[in-house]
């Protein structure tokens, strides 16, 4: 099989991935991906429909059933997972480099990305052999009570464009683990990179059809998956208004689903911190990956005796930041993934200005040459914000922070929690009483304190409120793609009369 790099990748059509073959769409239509670097088309990506969905999810649950999955040991499909890591490891330049074409992130970024993650196979393989049951007491004698733990069967996996291989690492690895089969459905805005995945399942030795993958617009595939009722669970990582319409569309077939969505995370600075130590940690949270995480920590509420400094310090260290072409390795910021994401980013940085917001630093698009073909923005601080503002309020999915003034502890934990997301949360601060109070009182699924963006596949995580529910990561995810089974054993070779009642 030829493996898919940058340059094979140039002016070709990629195929679906079903039943261990790539084949092709049975419309025989296809859809242009786009380098963020020029808005010029590099591939083209097969349009999937709802008769290639049926024949993926088929592939997915014969999968499931074929012996030679369904009966494989816990540890051999450890083993397989691990295979999996170690190819993805060699290949972790190569995948870093279509994803950074796809879709504009840092060449250096992705490159430690790819190659941090196949830590994160190499840990659930690891869980394969541990998820265990458990024995329960019951009154009766010769009667044994036990539950065990089972795969859920085929799960459909919808996934972003911002971070499409580590972000879907999260769920398959431990789903691979469990003995799931697995249907993925990435971003029509970023695909290649899960394609070129495809083929190291196959290198690695899975089973045909145990992963298949169908690329396709969100109104098509998309649509057609979430409303099949041959899939046990459904995941999602986007945007809060497309995980209502995939949970409408699973609740037709009462299909439990985990979601990831938006988050407006608070950013919160007290005037007992180090101002430059602060500082990188909001550049960090709110600039890094031009802002398109979904835990970027949009909103920042400094402390009023040192907002005037903190403003002049963060102005300065945004300043030095360099936006350019992500696979330079002195790139600080490369382009936004989509031009209607360009789009939407100056929208709500004008409707700031109409509400009253000043621009501090950058607000626009590059002037450079260089840069004027691409779909990039400056990092923009915008001060004199208010939490009512729109640009406050929803989330932007760029290289943008609103700050604002704060007097009391309670008026910083009102103006945090004053928000229909929970995703994350910072603050900084040397007061420990006032950190664990803040952790404790913040309606947000992860707490930084005095660092952001810190992560780890060994903690569960996952957000409160409009920003999903489900957890990822650590243990806990090996119970959300596992079900529970009850079983019950009377062993003493006889059965009551039901109609004798015998009392103690």
């Amino acid at each position: 099989m030829m493996k898919t790099t940058v340059k094979s990748l140039e002016r070709s059509r990629q195929n679906l991935f079903i039943g261990g073959r790539f084949v092709e769409p049975k419309s025989g239509n296809y859809s242009a991906s786009y380098d963020p670097t020029t808005g010029e088309s590099w591939y083209e990506f097969a349009e999937a429909e709802a008769a290639d969905v049926d024949a993926a999810v088929a592939a997915a649950n014969s999968a499931f059933r074929n012996p030679a999955w369904r009966r494989m040991t816990q540890t051999d499909r450890g083993r397989l997972v691990r295979k999996l890591a170690d190819l993805a490891l060699e290949r972790a330049d190569e995948l870093a480099a279509i994803e950074t074409r796809d879709n504009g992130k840092l060449i250096k970024e992705m490159r430690a990305q790819m190659r941090a993650m196949p830590d994160s196979y190499h840990y659930f393989a690891g869980m394969a052999d541990k998820l265990q049951g458990d024995t329960i007491p019951v009154n009766k004698l010769d009667m044994l009570n036990f539950n065990v733990r089972e795969p859920l069967g085929v799960v459909g996996m919808i996934t972003p464009w911002n971070s499409p291989l580590m972000l879907l690492t999260g769920t398959l690895a431990p789903c691979l683990a469990i003995g799931n089969t697995v249907v993925i459905k990435p971003s029509e805005h970023a695909t290649a990179s899960t394609l070129a995945l495809a083929e190291l399942i196959t290198e690695a030795g899975f089973p045909a059809g145990v992963v298949n993958v169908v690329t396709g617009a969100g109104r098509s595939a998309g649509e057609a998956l979430t409303r099949h009722p041959g899939v046990a669970k459904y995941v999602f990582t986007g945007s809060t208004e497309t995980g209502r319409r995939i949970a409408a569309n699973a609740a037709s077939n009462l299909t439990p689903c985990s979601m990831e969505l938006g988050g407006k995370s608070p950013h919160v600075v007290f005037a007992d911190v180090d101002i430059e130590r602060a500082v990188n940690g909001v550049v960090s949270g709110v600039f890094a990956a031009a802002g398109q995480t979904c835990v970027a920590g949009s909103r920042c509420f400094v402390e009023a005796s040192i907002h005037d400094r903190f403003v002049e310090a963060l102005v300065a260290r945004t300043g030095r930041i360099k936006v350019g072409h992500p696979m330079l390795d002195d790139t600080d910021i490369g382009p936004l993934a989509l031009s209607a994401q360009l789009t939407k980013v100056e929208s709500y940085v004008a409707s700031g200005l109409r509400e009253g917001a000043r621009i501090a630093a950058g607000g626009k698009r590059p002037q450079t040459d260089e840069l004027s073909r691409g779909w990039y923005f400056e990092p923009t601080v915008m001060v004199e914000a208010q939490n009512d503002m729109a640009f406050m309020r929803d989330e932007l999915f760029g290289p943008v922070v609103g700050i604002m003034p704060f007097s009391s502890e309670e008026e910083m934990i009102s103006l945090a929690n004053d928000t229909r997301y929970g995703l994350a949360s910072g603050i900084w601060t040397q007061n420990i009483d006032r950190a664990m109070r803040f952790a404790n009182q913040i309606e947000a699924g992860t707490v930084w304190i005095n660092t952001y963006r810190s992560s780890s596949f060994m903690s569960a995580n996952g957000g409160f409120k409009e920003s999903g529910y489900g957890r990822r990561g650590g243990f806990e995810v090996m119970r959300e793609f596992s079900r529970l089974k009850n079983i019950i054993l009377d062993y003493s070779g006889a059965m009551q009369d039901p109609f004798v009642i015998r009392l103690k």
